[in-house]
């Protein structure tokens, strides 16, 4: 896994995301409602795109593009 490619997966799951517009340093809340809903299927997707799982608290502590990577590879890696 690589940040181009997780943001691309990023990109393809939220419809109100333009491809090719987000990069590590966006911060999540100024690209894009991050509410609950979204919230949701973010979680939905890195549970089903790369079979971990993150908490809602992890989540909320995330803040750009790149920390929600960390995040979930750190989950991945952490699994191998």
């Amino acid at each position: 896994m690589n940040i181009t490619d997780f943001i691309s997966k990023v990109e393809e799951e939220f419809e109100d995301i333009k491809p090719n517009s987000l990069s590590p340093g966006d911060v999540l809340q100024e690209k894009f409602t991050w509410d609950s809903i979204n919230a949701l299927i973010f979680l939905a997707h890195v549970n089903v795109e790369y079979d971990v799982e993150i908490t809602a608290e992890e989540l909320i502590k995330s803040v750009t593009v790149q920390d929600l990577y960390n995040l979930v590879e750190s989950k991945v890696n952490g699994k191998q």
